[in-house]
C-alpha cells in the first residue's frame, strides 16, 4: 500500500488556472483538454459561428453569456501523470467561487493577455495563491496579436506583483508573424503550423536544434538574429532557475503562447507537469495531514446543485488529501460528529461524470450529497483530524428576496437553501421572522442576476430583488450582545445566518468604525467563525 500510495501521488497534479476575464483562460482550459486526449475537438467560448461551446461551460447560463460563472473540475491523463485542472471563474463578480477552489489546488497558472499585461482580478488572485504560498506558473496568451514587448511583461510582473519571473521559453515574432517558441534548457525551437484549423485540433510542430544548421531553413536570418540577442539578454541579465525558487513561489516559470491557434500549448503542458508539485500536505487544527499517511482524509471545497437537470441532485466536491478513498467507504464526518458512508463516487469532465472504484491524494472526487455535506467539511477515517475550514467571505451586496408567486414560495425556499449551501449565495434570516423575506448577499452585483436565473429555470420560482442600502457583513462574537439594543443606533441592520449566529449588516465605513469604537468589547469579523470558536470568542478564552 506504501509503495502505491507513494506512486499514485507523484503522479497527480492538481492546479488552477487564474486570469482577469477575457484573458483566455476557458480557451487555455480546451487546449490543454484537447493536448491531454480528454477532447478531440476544442470549442471557443466566443467565437459567433461555433457548432460547440468550451467543454468547461456546462450551465445554460454560461453558454449564453459566454463566460464562466462556476468553477468545474476537469480530469484528464497525460503522459504518466493524472491531472486535475480546476477551472474557475475569471469575473470578479464570482471571485469567491474562485478563492475556495485555491484551497483545493497545490499550484496555479496565471494566464496573462500579452497585449493588456496584469489587469485588476489577476492582482486580487495572485494575493490569494501568495497567502497560500503555492507555486505560480505564468502563461502570456495572445502572442498571435500584436502585444506588449516580452521584457516590458516581466519587468511588469516584478513592478505590479513583486515576483520575478523566469522565462522558460521565448516567443519568436508576434502577431500575424507569431512563428513559434525558443525552449531554453533544451536549445530547441519549436516552429507551428495553422493549417486552418483554427485551433479546433492540436497544430503541425516541428522541433529544430537552435545549433543545427538546419535552422536557417525554418527562422530568417532577422529572426535568428533577434532570437539570439533576446537570449544573450535573458542569460546575462535574468534570474537563475531553482526549482526550491519555484516551489516556494519566489520564482514563477514563464511560457509563451496562444492558447486560440494552439501555438505553445504542448511545450508549455510538457514543461508544466514536470516542474508542478505532486500533492501536498495540508493544514490541520493538530498540524500539517501528509498525502502519505496510509489513513484516509479530504475536505469538501465546492457544492453543485442540479448538475443534471434530469435528477435535481446535489454533488459534494472533496479533495482527498491523504490516504486511499475507495468505493463505498464510510468516514467520520467531523462538523456532524458521526460516521458517514461516502456514496456515489465520481470524476469529472466538467458536467459529464464517470463512477470510479478509487481515489488517491490530490484527486477531487464528486459524492451524492443527500444534504448532509457544507463546504470546509472534512470526512476522514478516525476522528483525530479537521482541515482548517474554507474561508466564508463577507457580502457586499445585498437584497431581499420575494416570490412573484406566492404558490411557488417553497420551491423558492428550497432553491435558496441548496443555493446557499453551494456557495452561490449567502442567506440572512431578519430577527424573528425565519424565512419571510429573507435576505441574500453576494459578494458580486452579477451573483443576483444568476440567482433569479436559477431560481427560475432549476427550480420554477420566479423572484423580485429589493435592494438593501448596506455595503458591509460582520459576524459578531463577543460577551452581552443584544441584537435589538444594538440595531437602534442607526445605519445597520442585525441579522442571523444558517447556523443561528449574529450578523450585522452595514451601511458603509463610517457606519462599521462607529460600531467598532462604541463597542470595543465586541469583535466584528469580516469571515464567518468556525462555530467551535464562537463560544471561545464570547467568553474571551
Amino acid at each position: 500500500m506504501t509503495n502505491e500510495l507513494d506512486r499514485e501521488v507523484a503522479r497527480r497534479r492538481t492546479f488552477a488556472i487564474i486570469s482577469h476575464p477575457d484573458a483566455g483562460k476557458t480557451t487555455l482550459t480546451e487546449k490543454l483538454l484537447l493536448y491531454g486526449g480528454a477532447i478531440h475537438l476544442a470549442g471557443s467560448v466566443k467565437a459567433k459561428r461555433a457548432r460547440r461551446h468550451a467543454t468547461s461551460d456546462w450551465m445554460e447560463l454560461e453558454k449564453e453569456r459566454g463566460i464562466s460563472v462556476t468553477s468545474s473540475v476537469l480530469q484528464f491523463a497525460y503522459r504518466d501523470h493524472a491531472v486535475n485542472l480546476l477551472d474557475t471563474p475569471g469575473h470578479q463578480d464570482f471571485s469567491e467561487d474562485t478563492y475556495r477552489t485555491l484551497a483545493a489546488a497545490d499550484s496555479a497558472v496565471m494566464l496573462i493577455d500579452a497585449a493588456k499585461g496584469v489587469e485588476p482580478q489577476t492582482k486580487k488572485l495572485f494575493k490569494v495563491c501568495r497567502m497560500r504560498g503555492i507555486p505560480i506558473f505564468t502563461f502570456v496568451n495572445k502572442l498571435d496579436r500584436y502585444g506588449r514587448e516580452p521584457l516590458d511583461l516581466m519587468d511588469e510582473l516584478e513592478q505590479v506583483l513583486g515576483i520575478r519571473s523566469y522565462p522558460m521559453n521565448w516567443p519568436i515574432g508576434m502577431g500575424p508573424d507569431f512563428r513559434g517558441v525558443y525552449d531554453r534548457q533544451a536549445r530547441v525551437v519549436h516552429v507551428f503550423s495553422a493549417e486552418g484549423s483554427h485551433g479546433e485540433s492540436e497544430v503541425a510542430e516541428r522541433s529544430v536544434s537552435i545549433d543545427s544548421d538546419e535552422i536557417k531553413t525554418v527562422l530568417t536570418e532577422a529572426e535568428l538574429a533577434k532570437l539570439h540577442g533576446d537570449i544573450e539578454l535573458l542569460d546575462i541579465g535574468g534570474d537563475e532557475f531553482t526549482r526550491e525558487k519555484c516551489d516556494s513561489g519566489q520564482l514563477s516559470p514563464m511560457f509563451f503562447g496562444s492558447a486560440m491557434t494552439n501555438f505553445g500549448v504542448r511545450p508549455f503542458l510538457d514543461a508544466f507537469l514536470d516542474l508542478a508539485p505532486a500533492p501536498t500536505s495540508r493544514p490541520t487544527t493538530k498540524g500539517p495531514r501528509e498525502p502519505t499517511n496510509p489513513k484516509f482524509a479530504g475536505f469538501v471545497f465546492k457544492i453543485q446543485a442540479n448538475m443534471d437537470p434530469a435528477h435535481r441532485d446535489r454533488i459534494a466536491f472533496m479533495r482527498v488529501v491523504s490516504g486511499r478513498y475507495v468505493k463505498g467507504m464510510s468516514a467520520f464526518h467531523s462538523r456532524l460528529g458521526k460516521e458517514v458512508r461516502l456514496a456515489k463516487p465520481s470524476q469529472f469532465m466538467a458536467a459529464e461524470r464517470t463512477a470510479i472504484e478509487d481515489a488517491w491524494p490530490g484527486d477531487v472526487i464528486g459524492l451524492f450529497d443527500p444534504g448532509q455535506y457544507r463546504i470546509g467539511d472534512t470526512l476522514a477515517e478516525g476522528n483525530e483530524v479537521e482541515f482548517e475550514g474554507v474561508p466564508r467571505f463577507s457580502p457586499e451586496h445585498f437584497a431581499v428576496v420575494r416570490s412573484k408567486d406566492p404558490l411557488r414560495r417553497k420551491q423558492m425556499e428550497k432553491g435558496l437553501e441548496q443555493l446557499s449551501e453551494e456557495g452561490t449565495v449567502q442567506i440572512f434570516q431578519q430577527l424573528h421572522m425565519g424565512m419571510k423575506d429573507p435576505i441574500v448577499g453576494v459578494v458580486g452585483a452579477l451573483q443576483f442576476e444568476v440567482l433569479q436565473y436559477r431560481l427560475e429555470h432549476e427550480y420554477g420560482a420566479k423572484i423580485a430583488l429589493d435592494r438593501l442600502p448596506f455595503s458591509h457583513a460582520r459576524w459578531v462574537v463577543g460577551p452581552n450582545f443584544d441584537p435589538k439594543s444594538f440595531d437602534w443606533e442607526g445605519n445597520r441592520q442585525t441579522v442571523q445566518d444558517r447556523d443561528g449566529l449574529p450578523l450585522v449588516l452595514f451601511r458603509d465605513d463610517w457606519a462599521l468604525q462607529h460600531a467598532e469604537d462604541k463597542h470595543p468589547e465586541l469583535k466584528f469579523l469580516s469571515e464567518a467563525p468556525m462555530l467551535r470558536k464562537v463560544a471561545e470568542a464570547a467568553t474571551g478564552s
